[in-house]
């Protein structure tokens, strides 16, 4: 599904999800599109495991003496079948890249998604904080609020 179609449905949805429509379309809506148009693919390849958790991997900065959980996002189902092999309770399942980058705002135990976006290349991705996503979202969300009432 192209992106276009993935924000309208993200859109219509937004009340299950708890969100007023305004609030998906004027605020949350845009800093998704910003994100999505920033990696190079519609769709990835998560990890999960048999219960359908997504698989977190924690990794370190021993100089730093940092630590941070996150989530590979894979271009393909043959990248994300490599990095998984070691353990057969892993499966590779696809997620359009809107609902991925919209469920970073529940996923609390996640700090990051590394998207890799290049096949030939899996030492390096497009990493997306969870804190600087909120921080984008919240300052929409401010500008929203600051709008003349017949807008917010």
């Amino acid at each position: 599904m192209k992106l276009e179609q993935q924000l309208k449905l993200l859109i219509a949805d937004a009340a299950s999800h708890g969100v007023p429509s305004l609030v998906m379309e004027l605020a949350i809506v845009p800093v998704l599109k910003t994100l999505a148009t920033q990696l190079q693919h519609d769709e990835y390849y998560i990890l999960q495991n048999l219960e359908s958790d997504w698989v977190l991997t924690t990794i370190s900065n021993a100089k730093l003496k940092q630590h941070k959980k996150v989530i590979y996002a894979f271009v393909t189902v043959r990248d994300a079948a490599i990095q998984g092999k070691s353990d057969p309770g892993f499966i590779a399942a696809p997620i359009s890249v809107i609902q991925l980058l919209f469920r970073l705002f529940s996923l609390q135990q996640v700090d990051s998604i590394i998207f890799m976006n290049n096949s030939s290349d899996l030492n390096n991705g497009i990493e997306i904080r969870r804190d600087r996503f909120l921080s984008l979202i919240q300052r929409e969300i401010e500008k929203l609020k600051q709008s003349p009432p017949y807008i917010a």
